[in-house]
């Protein structure tokens, strides 16, 4: 048996990975929405992930939900719909570093949320390590809010931050999920539920893409598919007070990809700011762990 401090880095490293290809399917979701928009991205995106999703959910031939549990699936699925949405669609006028920079108020938020819903425990270390990366996500934006910006942009930056205070509650629900159904379980109720809601709207937006975007739609999917399932595993397995500063290193990915991908460029006060989000996240997976009692009834 693991003891508790292994099975907290252990999830902390899942989480780490969770993140990095969260932070490659987004930079593979711009491109789609440029080309697509936000809306017909997310809806074929969602439909090839359903039936990844849906084929390891019933190949572990699992044991059908009680309502209340299927009711927490759906309310999650409907917080990530618009979140998400606003999120891609805003990422079509930002950077992606930027727009991840930008997103960064959601851990923060997210910290006292999990004390007021999940009765957690906020150690003096957690708001340390969180202090730090938003310091770290705070000299970025400051560095990339210099130039001019149009009203797109403005539009974009509005979106990010709708899109942020949605994932700072999405975070608290994820917690909840991760307490009472398994990864796949989870996976396969999620994408149910985002699809279900754009396929209601695909009378009235729904295109249908060229085959030459299946790739991309399918890397998209095995990138989304696999970050939930890493970080539903992760939130399992230590409160969400420990792993929530894991989210900053989403920027140091961002940064990487959107370069290598779009163009866009790092600069100093990129690099400074990140070296202080690394730092945050190491004084998090140092914590000891707190005592913190979980039910299954606050899942539900």
């Amino acid at each position: 048996m693991n003891s508790p401090a292994r099975t907290t880095s252990l999830a902390f490293m899942a989480a780490t990975v969770g993140i990095a290809t969260y932070a490659g399917m987004d930079v593979t979701m711009k491109g789609l929405a440029l080309s697509l928009g936000a809306y017909n991205a997310m809806l074929w995106r969602s439909m090839i992930t359903e039936v990844l999703a849906g084929l390891l959910y019933f190949w572990h031939r699992p044991k059908w939900p009680t309502n209340k549990v299927i009711r927490l699936h759906v309310w999650r699925g409907l917080i990530i719909s618009v979140m998400a949405f606003l999120f891609f669609w805003g990422l079509k006028y930002l950077p992606v570093a930027e727009a991840i920079g930008l997103s960064f108020i959601a851990p923060l938020i997210a910290l006292y949320l999990a004390a007021a819903i999940l009765n957690e425990q906020i150690s003096r270390q957690a708001l340390v390590a969180s202090f730090i990366g938003l310091v770290g996500a705070t000299i970025i934006i400051l560095g990339k809010l210099g130039g001019e910006y149009d009203e797109e942009t403005g539009q974009g930056i509005a979106a990010i931050l709708l899109s942020a205070l949605l994932y700072a509650y999405n975070l608290i629900l994820q917690r909840q999920q991760a307490l009472v159904a398994e990864p796949v379980e989870i996976a396969f109720f999620h994408n149910s539920t985002v699809v279900f809601l754009f396929s209601c709207l695909s009378p009235f937006f729904a295109v249908v893409p060229s085959s030459a975007y299946i790739p991309q739609f399918t890397l998209a999917a095995v990138l989304g598919l696999v970050s939930l399932l890493m970080m539903s595993w992760a939130y399992a397995r230590a409160p969400a007070n420990k792993l929530i500063p894991v989210e900053y290193t989403a920027f140091i990915w961002a940064a990487i990809l959107g370069w290598l991908v779009f163009g866009e460029t790092v600069t100093l006060t990129t690099v400074f700011g990140t070296v202080l989000i690394v730092c945050g996240c190491l004084v998090a997976a140092m914590q000891k762990d707190a005592v913190v009692d979980h039910v299954e009834t606050t899942a539900v």
